[in-house]
């Protein structure tokens, strides 16, 4: 599927197997046109008689973050980096995710970084596991810890960082209605947690422009 190349467009990572419980295609798409139907809309209208096989598909790709490993994704490291000790950092990565109160978007940016132990791993390879764990049904919080824990499992660095801010639609499109509303959560291991130094540099480095 689209969404599965736009994950892994250039290396080949095994796909989790779906559970077996996992309802089919079909059942998936009379769902969608049950809910059609729920809002006073008629599923049968020339307009949207297709809407249920282009939701279900669109759910692939919005979901597709249930269907790798993390850690898999992060295996293919590199120990040859000739002394190199400081930060490596990711920064104003966008992601899409969805809220799993309401099933709205979360739009945001994310900042990535770690302090080198023994291996570092492709850029590349950081921006899939943001994006592994965003394409499922989230909570900020949640995210924000998933992504330092799989970096600190798999790359067993001196420390992780990891920033996020995002707008949330269940806020901004229904309930308080307010648009433009930024929520910002942080996760920081290892050095970032002990050492003020070390965390302060990297509050700099993300805070840079240039």
């Amino acid at each position: 599927m689209h969404a599965h190349k736009q994950i892994h467009s250039h290396d080949e990572v095994a796909m989790v197997a779906p559970s077996k419980n996992r309802p089919t295609r079909d059942q998936a798409e009379r769902a969608v046109r049950t809910l059609i139907e729920f809002v006073g809309e008629n599923p049968d209208r020339e307009g949207l008689q297709d809407t249920p096989r282009r939701v279900v598909k669109y759910y692939d790709e919005l979901f597709s973050g249930y269907l790798y490993n993390p850690d898999e994704i992060l295996s293919r490291t590199f120990e040859e980096v000739d002394g190199y000790d400081e930060i490596v950092l990711l920064r104003n990565v966008r992601f899409e995710s969805f809220c799993e109160h309401h099933m709205l978007p979360i739009i945001g940016i994310s900042h990535v970084g770690y302090f080198p132990s023994e291996r570092v791993v492709g850029i590349s390879k950081l921006a899939r596991i943001i994006d592994v764990y965003a394409k499922r049904m989230q909570i900020q919080e949640r995210l924000t810890a998933q992504i330092a824990q799989a970096i600190d499992n798999v790359l067993a660095p001196r420390g992780v960082a990891v920033v996020i801010e995002s707008e949330h639609y269940c806020m901004s499109t229904r309930g308080l209605h307010k648009p433009g509303v930024n929520m910002t959560t942080t996760r920081m291991l290892g050095c970032f947690k002990d050492n003020y130094e070390c965390r302060r540099e990297f509050y700099q480095l993300i805070a840079n422009k240039k």
